[in-house]
């Protein structure tokens, strides 16, 4: 099974070799500014750029924070923290695959905002 995924300008793409461990949505001032709250939890043995990792910037925030973001620069899609250690966080929305898991947790629930919850209630238009 593979899951793929790629940024919106397709340069930046890559494939997951087996299904996420999990996916958490993160609620904090910093996830909802980068684009992305959700987030999967794969092993980096299981993370296969396929092209374009020249293409990833990053930003390295100051202390006390410590996740870093990559980007694609040409189009700005966020990837996450793909280069953390031995489990990696990948933004989900990034997949163009169902990753087979669903939010399981929350982290900085305290700090979502009070819009959020309601667009989970609000009508699918036209496909």
């Amino acid at each position: 099974m593979t899951i793929k995924g790629s940024c919106v300008c397709g340069g930046v793409r890559f494939e997951l070799f087996e299904p996420p461990a999990m996916m958490g949505a993160c609620h904090c001032s910093r996830c909802r500014k980068a684009g992305s709250g959700a987030y999967v939890y794969v092993r980096v043995e299981a993370l296969h750029w396929l092209a374009g990792k020249a293409l990833l910037t990053r930003y390295r925030p100051r202390p006390p924070f410590r996740f870093t973001r990559a980007f694609c620069k040409r189009c700005g899609t966020a990837f996450g923290d793909p280069e953390n250690g031995r489990v990696v966080a990948i933004a989900a929305s990034c997949l163009d695959d169902d990753p087979g898991v669903r939010a399981s947790f929350h982290e900085y629930a305290p700090d979502e905002v009070p819009w959020s919850p309601g667009c989970s209630d609000a009508p699918y238009g036209p496909k």
